[in-house]
């Protein structure tokens, strides 16, 4: 196996030169647990730990290594084990809010190409949360495929409604399927290519975990059957890359209950491109779409070229990612400003 079967590309390499030396080699985050990490190479997966100096120095959590992240780290042990120095600069990247009334960031995974946003037909189908999942991949530029499972469990009109629904929200690819009957699944499969890195998103017991032991051809990972309410249930405990047979990568993630929105006004932009393109005929540059006179969203929604509840669901992820935005930008300002003030004084120390 090559580094470049993992996804490291030219790219990566430009980055990773001036990490080099002192017997570091790269390596891709495979899996993070409460602080434990994963890395892959060329010679297979051993278990790693941070530096002391990169855990000392990283004051955002969003800026430490998580899967898919490569990495530059020195081996120990013959091997067996590595030490994580650096983090190279992510390509693209899936975050959310974390959970709760808080502004923090919480990494998902790194350096995916493609991420599969996984929705029930039945329970859990919710094209306003698909919305939420659709600008998260816009704002880290990584393209969406969604995925409709368990078809079995609805009528072929109803699947075809909840298709079309689907399919107006986004411009992204929309495969229904079901780990039943299989339909749809060689569709989903052909969708996988070698040394590309996926990512399943979704609530838990969608069936994320079963697609990946299907495509493992074997029961690989726990599942649970949902509750009888129809919601899911966790089996999925950490984030975890997974190497295919054909040599695709798919990272696993666990189920989410929330996923809250922060500064991520540009993947607003581009998922709901539709408003954006009709905002360049708003009589104000600066219009928000809401009151002001002369407003082409506004003019767009009242004549029913544009959809209401899409137009809703526009500007509550936009408010919620400015509101949440500001204040992430604001302490982060200030962690950086901490850092400064400690960088002085041990300086004045030594003098």
């Amino acid at each position: 196996m090559e580094l470049s079967d993992l996804g490291f590309d030219e790219w990566f390499g430009a980055h990773a030169a001036p990490l080099g030396g002192e017997g570091r080699g790269m390596a891709r985050v495979s899996a993070v647990d409460r602080g434990s990490y994963l890395i892959r190479n060329e010679m297979g997966e051993v278990p790693a730990e941070l530096a002391g100096k990169l855990s000392y120095h990283t004051v955002d959590p969003a800026d430490l290594p998580c899967v898919g992240d490569w990495v530059a780290a020195q081996y120990y042990d013959r091997g067996a084990a590595a030490i994580i120095h650096a983090v190279l600069p992510r390509k693209t990247f899936l975050r959310r809010r974390a959970a709760g009334e808080t502004a923090e960031l919480q990494m998902i995974a790194a350096n995916i190409d493609t991420a599969f946003i996984v929705q029930s037909c039945r329970f859990d189908f919710n094209p306003r949360r698909l919305d939420r999942y659709l600008v998260m991949a816009a704002d880290g530029r990584v393209e969406p495929v969604v995925i409709l499972t368990k078809t079995d469990l609805i009528d072929g009109d109803e699947l075809q409604r909840k298709l079309a629904i689907a399919g107006s929200a986004t411009r992204a690819r929309v495969i229904g399927l079901s780990n039943v009957t299989g339909a749809g699944f060689d569709e989903f499969r052909q969708a996988l290519r070698p040394g590309r890195t996926y990512c399943l998103l979704g609530s838990s017991g969608v069936g994320k975990t079963t697609l990946i032991n299907r495509l493992m051809g074997r029961e690989a990972f726990d599942t649970k059957a949902v509750s009888a309410t129809g919601e899911g249930t966790h089996t999925t405990s950490r984030r975890q890359l997974v190497l295919l047979d054909g040599g695709a990568m798919l990272v696993d993630t666990p189920g989410m209950r929330e996923l809250g929105l922060a500064g991520a006004g540009d993947g607003i932009d581009r998922d709901f491109g539709e408003i954006a393109a009709l905002s360049a005929g708003c009589r104000y540059a600066d219009c928000s779409h809401e009151r002001e006179p002369g407003c082409a969203v506004r003019a767009a929604v009242e004549s029913g070229e544009l959809d209401e509840e899409r137009y809703a669901s526009y500007l509550k992820l936009r408010k919620e990612s400015e509101h949440y935005g500001m204040s992430y930008l604001d302490r982060r300002r200030k962690d950086r400003a901490f850092g400064r003030f400690v960088k002085a004084v041990k300086k004045q120390m030594k003098d």
